[in-house]
């Protein structure tokens, strides 16, 4: 569990975004989470250098969805990597341990399958405050974080 903020970077240790193209497939369920790891992200890889127009979003329903989107994202836009954002938050039931379990080795199967990167940019929280922490409050934002680590694939699927 993170306990330090994860916004910090360096941009003299990250490669220059702006020869590259990414796609952020973000979860509608839970908006204000997801929203603002999206909005995370997106400043951050302006910031690295990426222009504004290669960056391309697509919304699914929920954090179950990512998988497909990311999957029909990879076989239709040409992207270097790609920012799955999502949000599942325990509830009373096992539905939070099915959709965890899915949409990580949803992940880890893209991977291997494409060669795209694929960032895990989906909080698995405890708690609404937990995820609230880690997607722009005392914790920093997770987007952030993930888009730092998207530049650094796409610098390296092109190596």
């Amino acid at each position: 569990m993170a306990t330090t903020n994860l916004s910090y970077y360096d941009k003299a240790t990250i490669p220059n975004a702006k020869p590259f193209r990414f796609g952020i497939v973000v979860s509608e369920w839970n908006p204000e989470i997801t929203r603002s790891m999206q909005q995370g992200a997106i400043e951050t890889l302006i910031d690295c250098g990426a222009e504004k127009e290669n960056i391309i979003s697509w919304e699914v329903p929920g954090s179950f969805e990512l998988v497909y989107g990311c999957k029909k994202m990879i076989e239709s836009q040409p992207v270097d990597a790609i920012i799955a954002v999502g949000n599942v938050i325990q509830g009373e039931t096992k539905h939070f341990d099915f959709v965890c379990d899915g949409v990580t080795q949803g992940i880890v199967d893209l991977n291997i399958k494409y060669d795209t990167p694929v960032i895990f940019c989906v909080l698995t929280d405890n708690t609404k405050q937990q995820s609230i922490d880690r997607s722009g409050g005392k914790l920093g934002n997770k987007g952030i974080e993930c888009a730092v680590a998207a530049v650094k694939m796409a610098a390296l699927r092109h190596l």
